[in-house]
């Protein structure tokens, strides 16, 4: 390989790796504040308005502290215009059943390596986002994970970090906006499905160029995924169901009995997720020949690119960020 194009790919990489890192950094210390602010005007506002101080604290993000990201790393250089290609609906429609599909199964993988972490250490590990969207207003819970989230994510991790990645092939713009994003999300259980969802919204966007295809996808699986998951779950009686059968004195056939009706109704909503999951692995399987990738001739060549897309200093600095938080978060 000629040593002056590794080296130039590398410092490349490198560059954008520190803007994601020093904006994941005043994310992290901007949400710190945020918390800290919260505690000295109200000390009682995480628990007796969890609803204002969830709001407060993703606002500040997605409109102070991510556009700051965004303006780092707006400030380099982007390659040339990705061409616009239209999707039609029914393209729309089968690439996100493959995304949901990814993301369910992941999903399950990710919980269960979880769940045998949590056996390893002797207590579980607490799934932070059922957790807090157990304790929201549902509108509250679409307002942020519909809207706000979608549209910003979907803008700093696609629209912005592929643009100026795309110069050195298709390829390697997937996978290091999945990668990004996917460590983003700070849990391993959320990673494990955000990797996959990043690569395939990341393929969406090097193929169309139009990232409202792939904010609308995310919208939606975010909105069955979270909203209406957290409705049936409070709608059906489950949330205290489970509560109750963590109880070791309940009468467990009673239990299931009063609230049989409310799994019923899970089971049936249940049965269309794996049904949707089904069908989105089966057209990835007939589809899967279309899932190409272009390199540039400023690619680098196999051998070489795990040393000069990974192995650089900006995006090393980043994926150790994210995976303490991560580790942090699998040991509390």
């Amino acid at each position: 390989m000629n040593n002056e194009l590794f080296t130039q790919t590398k410092k490349h990489f490198s560059r954008l790796g520190l803007a994601y890192f020093f904006g994941s950094l005043i994310i992290i210390a901007g949400q710190t504040a945020v918390t800290g602010v919260c505690a000295v005007i109200d000390p009682s506002m995480a628990i007796s308005n969890y609803n204002l101080y969830f709001v407060i604290l993703m606002l500040s993000m997605y409109l102070i502290f991510m556009p700051i990201t965004a303006f780092l790393i707006s400030k380099m250089q982007k390659g040339d215009a990705i061409p616009k290609r239209s999707m039609t609906f029914g393209q729309w429609l089968i690439a996100f059943l493959i995304a949901y599909a990814a993301t369910y199964a992941a999903n399950i993988v990710g919980t269960i390596i979880t769940q045998l972490i949590g056996t390893i250490k002797g207590s579980p590990v607490t799934n932070a986002l059922g957790a807090v969207l157990t304790d929201l207003n549902p509108f509250v819970a679409f307002f942020i994970t519909v809207i706000c989230a979608p549209i910003a994510e979907e803008l700093l991790f696609r629209k912005l970090l592929i643009e100026r990645a795309i110069r050195y092939g298709e390829g390697i713009s997937v996978v290091i906006s999945g990668l990004l994003f996917g460590l983003f999300h700070g849990n391993l259980n959320q990673f494990a499905y955000a990797f996959l969802l990043g690569c395939l919204f990341g393929f969406i966007f090097v193929k169309t160029g139009k990232i409202q295809y792939t904010i609308a996808m995310h919208m939606l699986i975010n909105f069955l995924g979270s909203i209406v998951s957290m409705l049936i779950l409070r709608a059906s009686g489950l949330i205290e169901f489970m509560e109750a059968y963590m109880d070791p004195e309940a009468d467990i056939t009673a239990l299931t009995m009063q609230h049989l009706s409310g799994i019923g109704i899970f089971m049936i909503y249940a049965l269309v997720l794996i049904g949707f999951t089904i069908t989105g692995i089966i057209l990835f399987a007939v589809n899967v020949r279309r899932f190409t990738l272009i390199p540039t001739e400023l690619s680098v060549p196999k051998g070489w690119r795990f040393k000069t897309y990974i192995l650089n200093v900006g995006i090393l600095l980043f994926s150790a960020l994210w995976i303490a938080q991560i580790i942090i978060q699998l040991l509390q």
